[in-house]
Order: structure tokens, then sequence, then C-alpha cells
């Protein structure tokens, strides 16, 4: 009887959580203001080498205030050495034909859920073509306010030199963090694959966050849209600038052979580098 009771109430549970994202109203994204960003192939770049000042001079900015996105992002473009991230230096194993290209991001909430859209042109010519079931896969972070410099660095925060397909690194070391905590949520363009909803703590979680994720995704000629769908909760609250990076591995990659953002912010109800429209 007690077991009984206790599954019907996790039914229960789980029942109206699926009927509140049923009642979830997408808005018109017809109707909500565009920002483009980059992304990039980084290379072998961590958090490390970001706060090593013989190899990136930006770290006193870093150090002051400043962000990345303050220093590199010029006129919609980046204004890196894209030659030097291509380079055996900083790509030791072999670099994707295309470093950088746009990501145009839209974001709107209501009092409940947040909904965020990406749209691209994923690029063909990856180095390291490993993931046989997805062509494309798209994630986004978003940090909490215990995360180091985490308005600044963005994704970075979890990037470090010992993880998973860094040079020497032990292959099943993930991402983590050294202080604070990111939520994640990734679509899969693999028929039937299950949208992430996780976190990268001391660890990358692939499964166990709480953000009630819907991922949905299609292609309509050379160009993906992916809709994420969640709730207004945790990181993302009204009136907050939460922390946020892009990341999509393009014609098949896996690893650290995606293409990254920098870290923005995403505002709801507040200035912010993309500017979320209330519903």
């Amino acid at each position: 009887m007690k077991k009984t009771s206790v599954s019907l109430a996790l039914f229960g549970a789980l029942l109206a959580f699926g009927s509140q994202l049923a009642n979830a109203a997408a808005p018109d994204w017809n109707k909500v203001p565009k920002r483009t960003i980059q992304v990039f192939h980084a290379g072998v770049t961590p958090a490390e080498w970001v706060m090593k000042k013989s190899d990136h001079s930006g770290r006193t900015g870093i150090n002051k205030g400043e962000s990345c996105v303050g220093c590199h992002e010029e006129k919609g473009g980046l204004n890196f050495d894209m030659k030097r991230l291509a380079g055996k230096e900083l790509e030791p194993k072999g670099a994707p034909k295309t470093m950088s290209f746009p990501v145009t991001v839209q974001s709107a909430y209501d009092k409940d859920h947040a909904y965020i859209r990406l749209t691209f042109k994923a690029p063909a010519g990856g180095f390291d073509p490993a993931d046989k079931e997805n062509d494309v896969k798209v994630a986004m972070m978003f940090a909490n306010d215990e995360v180091s410099k985490g308005a600044q660095i963005g994704c970075w925060g979890t990037c470090h030199g010992d993880a998973r397909t860094m040079p020497g690194a032990d292959d099943k070391k993930t991402k983590y963090t050294k202080g604070g905590a990111y939520e994640l949520m990734q679509w899969k363009s693999a028929a039937g694959a299950k949208a992430v909803d996780g976190s990268v703590t001391d660890k990358r979680n692939m499964e166990g966050g709480t953000a009630g994720v819907v991922a949905e995704g299609s292609k309509s000629g050379d160009t993906y849209t992916v809709t994420f769908t969640r709730k207004l909760s945790g990181t993302l609250a009204e009136g907050k600038a939460t922390p946020f990076g892009v990341a999509v591995h393009a014609d098949h990659a896996t690893g650290r052979f995606h293409h990254v953002s920098m870290g923005y912010t995403m505002g709801f109800g507040v200035d912010a580098d993309v500017k979320s429209a209330k519903q």
C-alpha cells in the first residue's frame, strides 16, 4: 500500500509538470528582438590559458572586471587572430575549415517559462567527426552567482586543461567548475534524442537538472533552428541578468572540437547583451 501511494504521488507530480509545459505558449518569434553572436573554434585555450598573462594579455582586463566580449567583439564580428587559433600552437590536432560563424539568439519569457531560439548555418569541414549519431548538437549553459568571473568569461569557467580531449588529459574527466555551478541544456539532431537537462559542478551531469528542458530543432535548407523551453527558475529569474554561453558541435564534432561563444548575459526585465522579451 505504501509503495502504491508513493508511485501514485510521483505519477501525479509528473502529470502536473507535463501539463504545465503543455500550457507554455511559445512566443511569436517575428516580434522578438534578435541578437547575433559569433561562435568560434577555441582550440586549446582553457580557463588556465585565459588567466595566464604570458599566454593571454587580456588577463589584466579580466582581473579589472572587463569582459571577453567587451574586448573582442567588434562590429558584430570577432577581432581574434584566427590563424593563431587554427595553428599548431593552439590547435595541435587540427582545426575545422570554418573557424567562426554567426548564431542569432532570441529570448522571451512569461511568469513561468523562458523561451530561447537559436538560428544558424552549421558549417561542414569539421576536423574530428567522431559523433556518428548527431550531425549537430547545440548546448547552452547558464552560470549561477557563485561562479567566479562568470559574467566575464562565460562557459570558460567549465573549461580546463586537464579535461577530456585536451592534449594529454584524462579522457574520463569531464567539464567542471572550481566553484559555483552552471545549468546545462542541449539539443541533439539524432532522431528521437532526448533533450539534456543537466548541470556542471565538480563534474558534468547530463541529467538530473530541474529546469524541465524541452528542446526542438529543425533544418530548412542549410539553416538550423533550435528552440529551448524551460522553467523560469534557478539561474533564470525576472529582474536578473544571467551569464550564458552557447556551444555548437557541427559536422559530427565531439568534445572540444566545437564552436563556442564568449560569455554574454541574458536579461529578464533588465538590460543585458540579450534582453528577453516579456510576453
